[in-house]
């Protein structure tokens, strides 16, 4: 059997894992630091104790259990893709196909041990629980909660996770009869955050900011965190006791040392169909690669999972002598149902349509109900519903 070599376990590169066992034609080897999969898009409840840190990882024994595949856990170094090659920290492993999935790095902006964010590493939400329930025992506070961006990138933000958190955070505190003694303020460097969303999906966070008493701080670059708020580049400051911040995602280091195409963020560069340029054994999906979209593309957990099965599928046919092929740009999209503790709003935007949907109550229980689909459907014990 020829080596498929899998780099990364997030949804990227756990789905292509699935697809290529369901086959059983390949020997297939996930490598990854962690030893389970993160449901990120849940993992905005374990902060407010809606959800426990165990509750939002699949265990990667688990998934195997049903797609047997070969699971190493160990930390890439350095990728040699003219000699088949990938240096971990503990070993050097070959392939006959690579298909490289381990996300993105965060921008580094001055001061950014100063916070903290849902979407970097895993056990950083349980950090945010431990912040905000100092606060809560205190009983009052100021909370900033905010997001940036890549101008060489646009499609690496991660705000919806930010607006959720923020949401979330009202709620648990009206809960707990303590909201008018916090300040939330929502802060980001673009004039409009959300606006990749659409324009209808705009007006509306306008009105549940007002609404949930949100302050709002846009259109001012970040020049530094400090442990007490966040200075702008006029140098003014908005005080805060804690402050949680979803950097914008960057190419990782390590690709810098190896010999695959990167884009001026430092993302892979490849085709539509996933395949890294001039490396016909070669596959880059998820945050890792560099995507080619309308302006508002953002990079989301289906369409990462999209371009694992692409990657499976376009593999499985290249070693039947088959030209076929299959695509990410055609199915490019924003889709998400967005959290607010109590509701959610289903927002969906592709390129002849954007709209966001107010689902009170009802869209709260929809997405936990994704959060259990999700697990069942890794491991396994229900069937995958088209789009979902």
């Amino acid at each position: 059997m020829k080596k498929v070599l899998i780099l990364g376990s997030g949804f990227a590169g756990v789905q292509a894992a699935i697809e290529l066992q369901k086959k059983d034609i390949f020997d297939i080897t996930l490598v990854s630091d962690r030893d389970y999969l993160y449901l990120y898009p849940i993992s905005i409840w374990v902060p407010v104790h809606i959800k426990e840190f165990d509750d939002v990882k699949v265990p990667l024994a688990r998934i195997q259990k049903k797609y047997p595949f070969q699971l190493i856990i160990d930390k890439v170094v350095e990728i040699h893709a003219v000699e088949n090659k990938v240096v971990c920290e503990n070993q050097t492993l070959t392939y006959d196909y690579l298909v490289v999935a381990f996300g993105a790095e965060k921008l580094q902006h001055k001061g950014i041990s100063n916070t903290l964010s849902i979407c970097a590493k895993p056990e950083m939400a349980l950090e945010i629980r431990n912040r905000i329930d100092l606060l809560v025992e205190k009983g009052s506070g100021k909370i900033a909660i905010g997001f940036g961006g890549n101008p060489k990138d646009k499609s690496a933000v991660r705000g919806g996770p930010a607006f959720e958190l923020a949401f979330n955070i009202h709620n648990y505190l009206k809960a707990k009869k303590l909201r008018d003694n916090f300040d939330l303020i929502f802060f980001a460097p673009m004039d409009e955050p959300g606006a990749r969303m659409g324009k209808g999906a705009l007006a509306m966070m306008d009105k549940m900011f007002a609404s949930y008493k949100i302050g709002k701080r846009f259109g001012k670059k970040i020049k530094e965190f400090v442990p007490d708020g966040v200075i702008f580049e006029d140098d003014t400051k908005l005080d805060s006791d804690f402050t949680m911040f979803i950097a914008a995602g960057t190419g990782p280091a390590l690709l810098q040392n190896s010999d695959l195409p990167l884009s001026e963020a430092g993302f892979i560069k490849i085709d539509d169909s996933g395949q890294v340029a001039g490396k016909p054994n070669v596959y880059a999906i998820g945050d890792i690669a560099a995507l080619d979209g309308p302006e508002w593309t953002a990079k989301q957990g289906h369409i990462a999972e999209l371009m694992g099965r692409n990657a499976a599928y376009n593999i499985i046919e290249t070693e039947k002598g088959s030209s076929k092929r299959k695509g990410y740009r055609e199915h490019l999209n924003i889709l998400c149902v967005m959290d607010t503790g109590n509701g959610a709003a289903f927002v969906f935007r592709n390129s002849t349509k954007a709209f966001m949907i107010p689902m009170p109550v009802v869209g709260h229980w929809m997405k936990k109900g994704w959060g259990v689909y999700a697990r069942l459907t890794k491991i396994g014990r229900f069937p995958r519903l088209p789009g979902m």
